[in-house]
């Protein structure tokens, strides 16, 4: 950041966009690029939480700025400071990857404007800045309830692949934590890039070591390309278990992913198959304004636009500090279910579901058949 940008920053602060009669909330997405599945999604909520509640928030009129990272972090940084320094806005929010949000959470100190992360599921991202608050999820606290169904479930032996970043790294340490500590065997760990990633090689190893069971996390968007491969390769043949975490098998893809994807079992905390009349309301709204299916980046973006609006009338308009302790201990029913946004860590506690890919009706979902109730990110838990 340039001296003359730093300078800028410093003088001002998240307050500066609830001047006037207009509050202005910078969401910055990767609707274009290898992510641009998120940022339809999240998208596509804002849009439907305004067109069902207005725009209008703490007395003030809500303008909403969306800019496209198309997931870089260089971008996503000049973008934000953009919307601090010359659009005033009031928060800041989206944040497709970890890497993005990571990012911006320096700004978000040092001009007191509050970061809502919608996507993003590394544990850490909160610590980064106390501006920082989250709706999306964190991996660990998706994977230790899958580990404990594997090792209640025959699976003895497992083999791990997970994307080589933050939310991988996480997946990858907090399952094999729990599955051994339940008694199972992680074979071995392997990991793919977060670009370009080719799953054949890899695949291919997973099939040699012949493990009970491959567990699997990937970002938003890689789903189908994994699961094409999984089958070319034969694993779904050579008896080998799919578990994963809910983005494997992203509610935007799974009707794509074809039979394949039948009996996958995950961990997650949404799917659009949740059967609760708050659920029902949510997907068919945003099924008639979208044509396509919401998924878990969607259900974070609309809960995110209830945690600004909900903060904003709080603070009566007003951003920085008093924003941010407005959104702090709220609690709210989401589609997904019960939501508490904790006080300390500015983390989210949530229902976590254990859940297997059918069929209904003609179409592939993600159904529930267990849950975790108001789960806790586990790794804030240990500190």
């Amino acid at each position: 950041m340039s001296i003359l940008a730093a300078a800028a920053l410093g003088g001002i602060t998240g307050a500066a966009g609830a001047q006037g009669d207009t509050v202005k909330i910078g969401v910055i997405l990767p609707m274009t690029g290898p992510s641009a599945s998120t940022g339809k999604q999240i998208d596509a909520a804002i849009k439907l939480w305004i067109a069902q509640n207005g725009n209008k928030a703490g007395g003030k009129r809500v303008e909403v700025i969306v800019k496209d990272d198309a997931g870089v972090a260089d971008t996503t940084r000049r973008l934000a400071q953009e919307l601090v320094v010359n659009d005033k806005v009031v928060a800041l929010a989206g944040f497709g990857l970890t890497p993005l949000a990571l990012a911006t959470a320096p700004i978000a100190t040092q001009s007191k404007t509050p970061m809502v992360v919608m996507a993003a599921a590394t544990s850490s991202i909160t610590e980064a800045s106390p501006f920082i608050t989250r709706t999306s999820f964190t991996l660990p606290q998706v994977t230790l309830g899958l580990a404990d169904w594997a090792a209640k479930n025959k699976i003895k032996k497992v083999v791990s692949l997970v994307t080589d970043y933050g939310p991988g790294n996480d997946a990858e340490k907090y399952f094999a934590e729990r599955f051994t500590l339940d008694g199972g065997s992680v074979l071995e760990k392997l990991r793919t890039p977060l670009r370009g990633a080719d799953f054949a090689p890899v695949l291919q190893k997973v099939r040699d070591l012949s493990p009970d069971a491959l567990f699997v996390f990937l970002p938003s968007g890689q789903g189908a390309t994994f699961m094409k491969q999984f089958a070319e390769r034969g694993l779904d043949k050579a008896g080998i278990k799919l578990i994963a975490t809910g983005d494997v098998t992203d509610d935007d893809q799974l009707n794509d992913m074809g039979d394949v994807a039948l009996g996958i079992v995950t961990s997650h905390h949404y799917s659009a198959s949740h059967d609760s009349p708050a659920n029902k309301k949510f997907v068919a709204a945003f099924e008639a304004a979208n044509k396509f299916r919401p998924n878990f980046m969607a259900v974070a973006g609309y809960d995110g636009m209830r945690l600004i609006y909900t903060g904003l009338n709080g603070s009566k308009g007003q951003g920085g500090e008093a924003l941010m302790n407005a959104m702090k201990g709220q609690i709210f029913e989401s589609p997904r279910g019960p939501v508490l946004i904790d006080a300390q860590t500015r983390e989210i506690v949530q229902d976590i579901y254990t859940r297997k890919v059918e069929r209904v009706n003609g179409q592939l979902y993600n159904v529930e058949f267990d849950v975790q109730k108001a789960v806790k990110d586990p790794a804030k838990n240990r500190k």
